[in-house]
């Protein structure tokens, strides 16, 4: 059976803890692989070792740093069939989503490449008599990132690429469900000629996760996963004097006015919650159609659902893979179980599916596709992060109504408007308390070159990722206030003429 060690100093490393977690295909609920679990003394050397690379890669000049970046970026483009189906092989998304995956962390990437632009300072002269100000950012040192399994190369890539183009050296903790893209990242930033110990990755559970949070030589922590993880995160590490950026769970919702064109909406419903198998923190999992749009907005929603082709991600026919635990599987089916109870009308229920019929995938995660209807806030299909192809739609007579029932929420990450009215458009955008809002667009992932990042229990911590605030996490800035006598003041004779 394969193993994945760590990555430590520039190469492989064999796990020395003894302990080892299941890496399985979700689509056969076959074990394929095992992952070292690093232990507290394996965390240290990779941190040792970023410490020691810091010494000499924060003073590497931009030039260098941006040349690595971009021989990286065009072994990422080579690679990006690999990296997808490494992705599909542990987390079992079909083959053009891991795809879309690479292509959105090969856009950090893009960004970290033009980092000498980012980084260029200010300057004030004659602040006062011979006085200059100038603001400069540095970086910080050793930081880590902690990241979550169901985009495993995605996310490492919204981190790793920022911040060694900062200056910084990374600890990458990638989820022990699917570690293979991570690792893979990492060799092929060796071979594009990043030094030794610039980035590290260690495998493991909450025993490598604690003790970076910990650990007096980490600077700073990226986290992306659940909304408890998140705020047990962002306290465990401010306790210990770190900066940390810790994105948290979601209910993303998308309110559908009676002016918008129906048919959009539905296509966007469809391809927003179940794309991926909604295990996405951008899934939109809750619609909310005002007025009288609800039945027919829900009829075309079952419509389109009812044709997404369940299979193996690695089958070019699939538009839906499964689940990426058989645990999880369980528990998403548990919501759509319950929801009838709870005053939820069931429009369809997938928790019976099983797969694709061939004996190779009978073990698989499968699950298909569920609609709820006229769904009470008070449901636990609503109330909780489901993180699986589950759309509740929820009824509201006004505008007002439905943005109330979006603000109330305890997320922000993000949401979507659909109409026609660009002033109800303007509004909403204005009013609605998340971080990243779509009007027409149900799955408002910024650019690289913006930044992602929710609000409320969506996000702990004042920055989001990527973008200028991924820039501004990563570094820190310093005021130098600067005078210089004059030649003709004295000292040293260099000539100068004298004007007096």
């Amino acid at each position: 059976m394969k193993t994945v060690h760590h990555w430590i100093d520039g190469k492989s490393v064999e796990g020395t803890s003894g302990e080892y977690g299941p890496v399985t295909d979700p689509a056969t609920g076959v074990v394929t692989t095992r992952v070292a679990f690093a232990s507290v003394e394996e965390v240290d050397a990779a941190v040792a070792a970023a410490r020691a690379a810091f010494a000499t890669w924060r003073g590497s000049s931009l030039a260098a740093r941006t040349a690595v970046l971009f021989r990286y970026r065009a072994l990422l483009d080579a690679h990006r069939d690999e990296l997808a189906a490494l992705i599909t092989a542990e987390h079992g998304k079909v083959h053009s989503d891991a795809l879309g995956e690479v292509a959105r962390g090969l856009e950090i990437v893009e960004l970290a490449c033009g980092i000498t632009t980012q980084l260029k300072g200010e300057l004030s002269t004659e602040v006062s008599g011979r006085v200059d100000v100038a603001s400069i950012r540095q970086p910080l040192g050793v930081v880590a990132g902690i990241t979550p399994f169901n985009f495993p190369a995605m996310v490492p890539m919204w981190m790793f690429p920022l911040a060694v183009a900062c200056g910084n050296t990374f600890v990458l903790k990638p989820s022990e469900k699917d570690p293979s893209a991570a690792i893979r990242l990492a060799e092929l930033a060796a071979e594009a000629g990043l030094p030794d110990g610039v980035l590290n990755v260690v495998n493991g559970d909450r025993t490598a996760v604690d003790r970076l949070l910990e650990h007096p030589d980490v600077a700073a922590v990226s986290f992306v996963g659940s909304t408890p993880i998140a705020r047990h995160i962002h306290t465990t590490a401010s306790a210990h004097g770190k900066r940390v950026q810790a994105l948290g769970g979601a209910k993303n919702h998308m309110l559908v006015l009676p002016d918008a064109d129906l048919d959009a909406a539905a296509d966007a419903a469809v391809s927003a919650a179940y794309g991926s198998a909604g295990e996405r923190c951008m899934a939109i999992s809750a619609v909310v159609a005002v007025g009288g749009t609800g039945d027919e907005l829900v009829a075309k929603i079952r419509e389109r659902a009812e044709k997404i082709r369940i299979g193996p991600g690695d089958d070019p026919t699939s538009e839906m893979g499964p689940l990426i635990t058989r645990a999880h599987r369980d528990k998403v089916a548990s919501y759509v179980h319950g929801a009838a109870a709870q005053g939820a009308e069931v429009v369809l229920d997938g928790t019976a599916f099983t797969g694709p019929g061939t004996a190779e995938h009978a073990e698989g995660h499968w699950i298909g596709l569920s609609l709820l209807d006229k769904v009470p806030t008070s449901a636990d299909a609503y109330r909780e992060e489901i993180f699986g192809p589950v759309l509740c739609v929820l009824r509201a007579e006004t505008y007002e109504e439905g943005l109330a029932l979006i603000n109330a929420s305890p997320w922000g990450n993000g949401t979507a408007i659909f109409t026609r009215d660009g002033g109800a458009a303007r509004r909403f955008q204005l009013e609605v308390e998340a971080g990243m809002v779509g009007v027409n667009v149900p799955i408002p992932v910024p650019v690289g070159y913006h930044s992602f990042g929710g609000w409320k229990h969506s996000l702990f911590g004042d920055h989001h990722v990527y973008g200028n605030d991924g820039v501004h996490f990563y570094t820190r800035g310093k005021v130098v206030t600067t005078r210089w006598p004059d030649p003709q003041d004295g000292g040293v004779d260099l000539g100068f003429p004298s004007h007096r």
